[in-house]
C-alpha cells in the first residue's frame, strides 16, 4: 500500500441527499409487498409464520438501499473511492443479506411454484457456479478503468452498474441463504467452497487496489481531497475496506453455515431414528 507523504489540504465535504424519485418508489413498493405478505402470512395461522425479527431484518435490507443510494455516501462517492466501494459494498452483500434473511418459506408459500420454474426454465444460469462466475465478474469487471469512469461521467451507466451490483448479490447470495429448498441447493461442504472461491477471488481485487504503486482512476484527479487523502490513499483504502469487508462476511457466513450443517445432520438423525422405531 502506497501512501505518498503529500497529501493536499483536508477538505470536509458537504453533507449532500440524493432522493432519487425511482429508487424512493422501488424500495415504497417493495415494503408495500412486503408488509401485505407478511400480514397475510400472520394472518393464516400458519406454523412457522414470520416474526417480527424477520421484519426488521427486512427493513434493515431496505435501509441498506436508501444508505447506499439516497444518503451522502451516494453523493460522496463521486470525490471518494472510499465512499464508492463503500457503496459497492452495500449494494452486492448487506443489502441481499438481509433482504433475503427476511425471508421465510411461509413468505413465499404462494410464489414458489413460480421459483422453481424459474429455476427449471434458466437452466445452467441458475447454477451456483454461474453466481460466483456473475458476483466476481460484476466486482472485477466495473473496476476497469474505463468502466468505472464511464459509470462516474453518465449518470445512467452509474445507475446499471448498481442494478448489476444488486442482481448479482442477490443471486449469490439467494444460493447461500434462500428458505426455499430447490435442486440446486448447495450440501454438504458445498456453501463453504461456493464462500471460499467468490471471497478469494473478490479480496485479490481489494489486495491489488489496496497495493497498488498509483492510482488507476484519473477521474479522481481533479475532484477535493477530502480530509485530505490523495487519489492514491483514497484507492489503498478503499482497497483494504475490500478485502477485510470480504473477510469479515466470509467468516461470519461460513461459522452460520457449518452451525447450519450441524443442525440438519442432527434433524437427520433424529428422523432416521424415529424411522427406525416406527
Amino acid at each position: 500500500m502506497v501512501f505518498s507523504g503529500v497529501s493536499g489540504p483536508s477538505v470536509s465535504p458537504s453533507i449532500q441527499w440524493s432522493p432519487e424519485p425511482t429508487v424512493l418508489i422501488g424500495v415504497a413498493a417493495l415494503g408495500t409487498l412486503y408488509a401485505l405478505a407478511w400480514r397475510r402470512a400472520r394472518a393464516d395461522g400458519a406454523p412457522h409464520a414470520p416474526g417480527l425479527g424477520r421484519a426488521a431484518l427486512f427493513a434493515g435490507g431496505l435501509i441498506t438501499v436508501l444508505v447506499a443510494l439516497v444518503s451522502p455516501i451516494d453523493a460522496l462517492g463521486d470525490d471518494l473511492l472510499l465512499m464508492h466501494m463503500l457503496q459497492h459494498i452495500l449494494l452486492l452483500d448487506i443489502a441481499p443479506i438481509l433482504l433475503i434473511l427476511g425471508l421465510n418459506k411461509v413468505l413465499l408459500r404462494p410464489v414458489s411454484r413460480r421459483l422453481h420454474a424459474i429455476e427449471r426454465s434458466a437452466g445452467p444460469l441458475a447454477h451456483p457456479a454461474f453466481a460466483v462466475l456473475l458476483y466476481a465478474g460484476f466486482m472485477w469487471g466495473w473496476h476497469i478503468p474505463a468502466l468505472y469512469d464511464a459509470a462516474l461521467h453518465n449518470t445512467g451507466v452509474h445507475a446499471f452498474e448498481h442494478l448489476c451490483f444488486g442482481f448479482a448479490g442477490s443471486l449469490y447470495w439467494w444460493h447461500v441463504l434462500s428458505p426455499i429448498r430447490s435442486r440446486r441447493r448447495l450440501r454438504g461442504l458445498g456453501p463453504i467452497a461456493y464462500m471460499v472461491a467468490t471471497k478469494l477471488l473478490v479480496g485479490v481485487l481489494g489486495i491489488v487496489l489496496a497495493f497498488a504503486p498509483a492510482s488507476f482512476y484519473p477521474f479522481y484527479e481533479h475532484h477535493p481531497h477530502y480530509w485530505g487523502l490523495t487519489p492514491s490513499e483514497d484507492q489503498s483504502m478503499a482497497g483494504l475496506l475490500m478485502a477485510l469487508e470480504q473477510s469479515i462476511v466470509m467468516g461470519i457466513a461460513l461459522v452460520w453455515l457449518f452451525v447450519r450443517m450441524l443442525n440438519e445432520s442432527e434433524r437427520e438423525a433424529a428422523r432416521a431414528e424415529r424411522y427406525e422405531v416406527a
